[in-house]
């Protein structure tokens, strides 16, 4: 793009990224449904983690809040693996390895905020 070209305008529908078999994916959804939110979904799964928007999240969020230490997938690490994951290149690398490790769902919303997780007064 050329320096002087105008920003790509904001996506005019949320982002939600996540898995499909996550109950928390689905509550997020349903919510978006219930509310006549139309979004696009990104499944981890099928179309891995975009590097660069895992880049944007970190920025916006922070890794301590992307990395999720309490699901299934991190209690299956061995304690070497989770160990890789003590700083923000250590989780990172992780998070592109092993998708499931993502707090869920992430949604980029057309205003430009991210939120991580799923609650009806985070997604108002």
């Amino acid at each position: 793009m050329p320096a002087n070209a105008p920003p790509s305008p904001a996506p005019a529908a949320p982002v939600l990224y996540g898995i499909p078999n996550c109950d928390t994916v689905r509550k997020a959804r349903a919510w978006l449904a219930g509310q006549g939110i139309e979004h696009v979904f990104h499944d981890f799964k099928k179309q891995g983690v975009p590097p660069a928007r895992l880049d944007a999240w970190l920025a916006s969020t922070g890794w301590q809040t992307l990395l999720n230490r309490k699901g299934t997938t991190w209690r299956q690490l061995d304690a070497t693996t989770q160990a890789t994951a003590a700083d923000a290149d250590g989780a990172r690398a992780l998070m592109l390895a092993q998708p499931s490790v993502i707090k869920r769902p992430v949604v980029e919303w057309p205003d430009g905020r991210v939120t991580v997780g799923f609650t009806p007064e985070n997604f108002r």
